[in-house]
């Protein structure tokens, strides 16, 4: 079992930053890919970054790159997404989930086997 919790969204005016957390306790959180999702009033939830177990490998939505950063630190048990940039449209609940199956990362929101409650990021104009 894992247990992720997402901390860090809030309020914030378009140009600006936010970093979100995401803590993951249970299994062994070094043994896993991870990646943020997020979901806007009236859309589907869409992918946002994901990292590999041991972070060498990152990836992003077109709609995020050059502007948000996916990173983990295992000895945390956290992953992070730093957000820069932020624009109105960027405003959903942000979600981090856990891929328990070994391998390469996924992007698709059904190969991830856990997910943390969301945080919700209002960017305004």
């Amino acid at each position: 079992q894992v247990q992720l919790v997402e901390s860090g969204g809030g309020l914030v005016q378009a140009g600006g930053s936010l970093r979100l957390s995401c803590a993951a306790s249970g299994r062994t959180f070094s043994n896993y890919n991870m990646a943020w999702f997020r979901q806007a009033p009236g859309k589907e939830r869409e992918f946002v970054a994901a990292i590999s177990w041991r972070g060498g490998s990152t990836y992003y939505a077109d709609s995020v790159k050059g502007r948000f950063t996916i990173s983990r630190d295992n000895s945390k048990k956290t992953v992070y997404l730093q957000m820069n940039s932020l624009k109105p449209e960027d405003t959903a609940v942000y979600y981090c989930a856990a891929d328990l199956t070994w391998g390469r990362v996924r992007t698709s929101q059904h190969e991830y086997d856990y997910w943390g409650q969301g945080t919700q990021v209002t960017v305004s104009s």
